[in-house]
């Protein structure tokens, strides 16, 4: 009976060891160069604008591409692009297939317009490292047919060199702004609807294969 409950010991202890060995997170310089493509099954795109001071309104885009061509030797010189599809805003408004809700928040002018302007788009111009896990990315945001600087500040959650599920190389992200939409032409409603916008973003990349 001690044998056995020694042997079962050993086993348990095993298996943790293997677990944590898979589980393991990677210092972000030992992930391998080149480009990650996001996972749209493990990422999201959020954000939230203050409705009279009252409540914050919050949506999403569930339609969005980013992709970060990674350089460890010198993190700076990584770039990082994204694009969003207006037409994906998801709302969770009550009935909105039947008012249209969110098709006229992605289509009317004043508001995402996307009839006229497919497509948000970001393109980083900047990493500047603050310590060993957080980073301010500036980089330039084309909105409405306006563009201009954003700064995000970025979080470096974790990396596996190989990820459990699919054995590749994965690097997690969270990232946030605030911007004035004003700014890029969409000042319906401001203030009553706030003019400040906070964008709140998660990811998972994935090492595209060679």
């Amino acid at each position: 009976m001690k044998f056995i409950k020694i042997a079962t010991l050993a086993i348990s202890l095993s298996l943790v060891g293997c677990i944590s060995w898979v589980f393991a997170k990677s210092p972000f310089n030992d992930m391998p160069e080149g480009n990650y493509a996001v996972d749209l099954t493990h990422a999201s795109v959020v954000w939230k604008v203050s409705h009279l001071g009252l409540s914050d309104y919050v949506a999403r885009f569930a339609d969005f591409d980013a992709n970060i061509d990674f350089d460890p030797s010198d993190i700076s010189k990584s770039k990082v692009t994204a694009t969003i599809n207006p037409m994906s805003i998801q709302t969770a408004y009550p009935k909105a297939d039947e008012k249209d809700f969110d098709k006229v928040l992605a289509t009317e002018k004043g508001w995402f317009n996307a009839g006229e302007f497919a497509s948000i788009t970001f393109s980083s111009s900047s990493i500047k490292m603050t310590n060993d896990t957080s980073a301010i990315m500036t980089g330039e945001l084309s909105f409405l047919g306006v563009v201009k600087p954003v700064e995000l500040d970025v979080t470096f959650n974790g990396a596996m060199l190989r990820q459990p599920f699919s054995g590749k190389p994965t690097m997690g992200f969270s990232a946030s702004t605030v911007i004035k939409r004003s700014e890029w032409g969409m000042s319906k409603y401001v203030p009553s609807i706030g003019d400040d916008v906070e964008v709140m973003i998660e990811g998972e990349f994935v090492k595209s294969d060679d």
